[in-house]
């Protein structure tokens, strides 16, 4: 396993999944945006089932173009019965496998890139979306579709935390248009299929994942902020620095995504996030000076144009559902998550941003 991911973190995640697993035994799974941050962690997640869990080994098939992936996600590990095909998904994909599971987690996920790419950042998710559901259709594929917490847009206060439930406060020509509407369609198309050809479908709507695995010129939050302080150079807030956010470590995200893709209720979607804190930026900064025990500089600046404005006030999860439904429960604390990566970031980061 490359080290650009904690082997600690995946056999957490392994130890977590284990009650629902064996699911994935036998069976042969479509992965897109396999080179990506969260596709690295199926792509190691479904190796260590394979060596370690299932009586039957599960194949998986990876797809990715490797724009976006960068020099971690284009060095492509050899491993038994997970095949990587370089595709671009908007392209239909065909194979003589029996697909039963169809993960579609490609997609532009950085505001950096997804504001420099924004009709390649519809085009994935209106296209490729389709491409992957007429798959699952000519296979009776159970197919899981990755949105966003982006397509609730700015949430009034009373529906914060957010259900499932919520019809967003968006807008279709904001800076941020691009890649929220781009979710909303391809969650459309995904209860079209649902209810018109019977698609046993879900949609994961992720809320603010961190962890190792995620690249320096990533230009989200934590990325940014750790190769500054890693370059010693004094961290840049957009906006006031008061607007919120909840952030979830990559070890409960991933059980909360594999266990939607097992057992969610199909044609349903679920938030998979840690309501707990919903801090500031502000706040943010503090909690890893407090884990560095040291001042971090930073300057409170407008929004350059290469990233765009107009973003959530507040963002914070209501997961209710899925601790109902997939017995879905968040176990590392955000200190905690935060000290496992700033220690990974370190060791990985040059400190160029």
């Amino acid at each position: 396993m490359s080290d650009f991911l904690l082997l600690s973190d995946i056999e957490q995640i392994v130890k977590n999944i284990r009650d629902v697993s064996n699911q994935f035994s036998g069976k042969t799974v479509l992965l897109t945006g396999g080179r990506g941050f969260l596709g690295r962690y199926f792509m190691e997640i479904f190796n260590s089932l394979n060596e370690q869990i299932l009586k039957e080994k599960v194949k998986v098939i990876v797809l990715d173009n490797l724009i976006t992936s960068g020099k971690e996600g284009a060095d492509i590990p050899s491993y038994e019965k997970i095949e990587f095909i370089n595709h671009n998904v908007i392209e239909k994909f065909s194979t003589d496998e029996k697909i039963d599971f169809i993960i579609h987690a490609a997609g532009i996920a950085s505001p950096y890139y997804y504001r420099a790419y924004p009709l390649e950042t519809l085009e994935v998710a209106i296209n490729g979306t389709k491409n992957m559901l007429e798959l699952a259709v000519q296979n009776s594929a159970r197919l899981s579709f990755f949105s966003s917490s982006e397509i609730y847009g700015d949430p009034d206060s009373k529906n914060i935390p957010t259900k499932e439930s919520y019809k967003g406060n968006v807008s279709c020509t904001g800076p941020r248009a691009c890649y929220d509407e781009s979710k909303r369609v391809g969650e459309t198309l995904c209860n079209i299929f649902h209810n018109l050809k019977g698609v046993c479908t879900n949609t994961i709507r992720p809320f603010n994942v961190f962890g190792p695995g995620m690249q320096e010129t990533d230009y989200r939050v934590l990325p940014n902020f750790t190769s500054r302080i890693k370059g010693d150079i004094p961290l840049q807030i957009y906006g006031t620095g008061n607007q919120t956010r909840t952030f979830c470590y990559i070890t409960d995200a991933m059980e909360g995504f594999i266990r939607v893709i097992l057992n969610g209720v199909p044609g349903e979607a679920y938030n998979i996030g840690n309501p707990n804190p919903e801090i500031s930026v502000i706040e943010l900064i503090e909690k890893i000076e407090f884990i560095l025990d040291k001042k971090v500089k930073y300057n409170i600046v407008d929004y350059p144009d290469s990233y765009p404005a107009d973003e959530p006030n507040r963002r914070c999860p209501d997961i209710l559902k899925a601790k109902r439904q997939i017995k879905y429960q968040p176990k590392v604390d955000i200190n905690e998550g935060l000290r496992r990566f700033i220690r990974w970031s370190d060791s990985v980061y040059i400190g160029r941003q």
